[in-house]
């Protein structure tokens, strides 16, 4: 049996930061990425928000956001 997550919010007076708000990575046409599988690619469409279409060499992947393990180069 596993315990709920629960989300603390954030008091303001705390000493402590407040926690940093994830950024959502974005990508356009042509940008190359890497991927923690799949190794290099070419981002060749984009599904704003959704997902994004990488072309990895031997494969096509349709990567979906928030795209953990996908950075730009």
């Amino acid at each position: 049996m596993t315990k709920p997550t629960m989300v603390r919010r954030h008091l303001p007076t705390s000493p402590f930061k407040a926690p940093a708000e994830p950024t959502s990575k974005s990508f356009a046409l042509g940008d190359r990425v890497t991927h923690d599988v799949y190794g290099l690619g070419r981002v060749t469409g984009v599904e704003q928000g959704v997902a994004v279409l990488v072309d990895f060499g031997s494969q096509q992947k349709r990567i979906l956001s928030p795209y953990p393990k996908m950075t730009a180069l």
